[in-house]
């Protein structure tokens, strides 16, 4: 039996209020009744939240259990679905604020929380986060969280695959350039990894929009073509991963298979760590 994942990437402008947000969700939920998992772009719930202004910031930070998050989770459990509402700004008992993703199971409860790693510095004033966090997907597989910037740094999803990530959620707000460039890491990191990669951006004018979706051999499975709003749905199977690991990229390329029993220990100075044979597979 596959393992299917039926995803709604949800390239959309900002929402402007809660309410706002619970709209856009039902009427989502109406469109694409097959669907089982709604993602959004990273800071989707405050449309007025300025990166730029740490006042804003500020104003706009909250605890995990505060009116947002319950918000949301009320209504994933109403519709019954996965919700990925992108981040939120959490503000921690003592007084720290993080850009920290959050997901929400069909219950309504809060499963996962995710601190942004690698805020955008200098623009980004949240405090760096520092755990990785995957969510297992009763039936069907393991999610793997990252926030924008992360994916310009290939140790988080090198670490969230090696976690047992078989499809990395990137929530994105990039109004930048430097977009085009994101999609080739989109591809880059799901090849390196053998990983689905899904990355979700804000449209314009918040953001530079182009998301796309990612198969473990780095093939393009779904893609925006600019800045508008749109949704892309796919349904993806997660024995893909075990088949391209099996078979290797191209039928040739097999990375996690690289090292043998009897090789050393490489060590990693940079990361005052090391690569270790013993080591090198998802999940040890």
């Amino acid at each position: 039996m596959s393992r299917e994942l039926s995803l709604a990437l949800v390239q959309h402008d900002a929402a402007t209020s809660p309410d706002d947000f619970d709209r856009e969700l039902r009427l989502l939920a109406r469109q694409y009744a097959a669907t089982s998992m709604f993602v959004f772009p990273e800071q989707h719930l405050l449309g007025s939240w300025d990166p730029w202004d740490p006042t804003s910031t500020e104003r706009h930070a909250e605890t995990l259990d505060g009116p947002t998050c319950r918000a949301i989770g009320a209504l994933a459990a109403d519709l019954n679905r996965w919700v990925v509402p992108g981040s939120i700004l959490e503000r921690t008992d003592d007084g720290r604020i993080h850009n920290t993703m959050v997901v929400f199971a069909p219950t309504g409860e809060l499963v996962a929380s995710y601190r942004k790693v690698f805020p955008w510095r200098p623009v980004e004033t949240t405090e760096p986060g520092r755990d990785f966090v995957t969510v297992a997907v009763d039936g069907v597989g393991t999610l793997g969280l990252t926030v924008c910037y992360d994916a310009w740094f290939p140790e988080v999803s090198r670490q969230l695959a090696w976690m047992g990530a078989e499809i990395l959620l990137n929530v994105v707000l990039t109004p930048t350039a430097d977009r085009a460039q994101e999609v080739v890491l989109a591809q880059a990191n799901a090849i390196v990894n053998q990983v689905f990669v899904a990355s979700v951006n804000a449209a314009a004018p918040r953001g530079q929009g182009r998301s796309l979706l990612v198969d473990p051999q780095g093939r393009i499975l779904e893609a925006a073509v600019g800045a508008e709003p749109t949704v892309l749905v796919a349904t993806v199977d997660l024995d893909e991963v075990a088949r391209t690991r099996q078979h290797g990229t191209a039928g040739v390329t097999r990375p996690w298979a690289a090292l043998t029993e009897t090789d050393q220990a490489i060590e990693l100075p940079v990361y005052d760590g090391r690569i270790d044979p013993a080591r090198w597979a998802p999940g040890t």
